[in-house]
């Protein structure tokens, strides 16, 4: 009903399709829930409420923020439900592409590689595919991709990984055509933060190969190389690279030129300073001072006008989806499935710290989606699709 009045008064023309398409949307998660509760395809019932939740935050602030966004939004939504119950369906099959773990590799590169060859440059970041009237991000569909391939390869190469036979100082390690693939992996993450400007999901592809691979081996020493590749790799491009000094400068000090390449995050950190604790109420703040704050920076339009009360509860309900993921990857019997389970709620949960980090100045800006709440299509697939292998997961023995 709010979100209705709030549309009201700014397309009155168009309310009573969004609320036919909002209609639409809440009688196709009902839908689906029902579906799961009544089926064996999980046991976990609490995930889809809480994407729902985000979902329905994002819809909100879409609506006070850009309403021409807020049915395109609700498409996808409902796209990404069905999208959701041909996963669970189809997650039978896992196992037998998870033999393939060397094709998964190589889809992993050549969907990053997409952007690099064809990428146009939108926002600042080459990490956008135009097809027609539609523009795809491949990299919201490559950590889907990295996320498989890493279960698999270590999962069957863990003893491998863990019987170190060469020391280097402190560091212990396997051969090196046993390491190759996860050098590859970061090398890919180094690429698209010099080649695409697109330091968010180089942050987001390096931390998830990290992580993945400290749970599956437990050794201190591929943190270490992982560290120093990195730190490495951003040395050099500060030194060789001019967009990569501006992003850092701007992170060290935005005030040197606040209305000019800082602007962004400036006025995002007003937004927070004039929500306060309680926020300035919804239609009541000017987010939309910012640029781009359907996507990057919505969480600073909830920041100002829901305060720190609204934000505190979406990286609360972000913490309690990462924890029931957790729990999932725990339960599996099966390493494989552990993995896997342990690595999309990593992806998630790392993707919501980096963009929240972001717009809070804790980290440089990065340029991707709050997942499940941020507008774009790419993203929400993306989510349902690992949403849907998360709660497959959650049956596996």
């Amino acid at each position: 009903m709010g979100l209705s009045i709030l549309l009201l008064k700014q397309y009155p023309n168009q309310d009573y399709t969004v609320l036919c398409w909002a209609g639409g949307a809440i009688a196709a998660s009902f839908a689906v829930q029902l579906f799961l509760l009544k089926s064996n395809f999980t046991q976990d019932q609490w995930l889809l409420p809480m994407v729902m939740f985000f979902a329905s935050i994002g819809v909100v602030m879409l609506g006070r923020l850009k309403p021409v966004l807020c049915i395109p939004q609700l498409r996808w939504l409902i796209i990404g439900l069905a999208v959701l119950l041909v996963v669970l369906r189809l997650s039978s099959k896992l196992r037998e592409l998870m033999q393939y773990q060397y094709i998964l590799g190589i889809l992993t590169l050549i969907v990053l590689c997409l952007s690099l060859i064809f990428g146009t440059e939108i926002g600042g970041s080459k990490n956008w595919l135009v097809l027609g009237p539609f523009q795809v991000q491949p990299s919201e569909f490559g950590k889907i991709l990295l996320v498989l391939f890493l279960a698999a390869y270590l999962s069957d190469h863990k003893q491998v990984l863990q019987d170190a036979q060469r020391s280097f100082g402190p560091l212990k390690l396997p051969p090196l055509r046993f390491i190759a693939p996860l050098l590859c992996i970061w090398g890919m993450a180094i690429l698209m933060f010099v080649v695409q400007r697109d330091l968010g999901s180089a942050l987001l592809f390096f931390c998830m190969a990290v992580f993945m691979t400290y749970m599956a081996t437990g050794s201190k020493s591929y943190v270490f190389i992982a560290l120093g590749f990195f730190m490495a790799g951003a040395c050099l491009s500060y030194q060789l690279f001019g967009h990569v000094r501006v992003r850092f400068d701007i992170w060290l000090n935005p005030w040197v030129d606040p209305a000019g390449q800082a602007y962004q995050v400036v006025q995002s950190l007003f937004a927070f300073a004039a929500g306060g604790t309680w926020g300035t109420g919804l239609t009541h703040g000017h987010p939309g001072l910012i640029p781009e704050v359907h996507t990057d920076f919505i969480f600073s339009a909830i920041g100002e006008e829901l305060g720190l009360i609204g934000c505190t509860a979406v990286m609360l309900a972000y913490t309690l989806f990462f924890y029931r993921g957790i729990s999932i990857a725990l339960a599996c019997r099966q390493e494989l499935y552990m993995l896997i389970a342990a690595g999309l709620s990593i992806s998630f949960y790392l993707q919501a710290f980096i963009i929240i980090a972001g717009v809070t100045k804790f980290l440089p800006l990065t340029g991707i989606t709050l997942p499940f709440i941020s507008y774009g299509g790419s993203s929400m697939v993306s989510g349902f699709i690992m949403l849907g292998l998360l709660m497959a997961m959650a049956k596996k023995e």
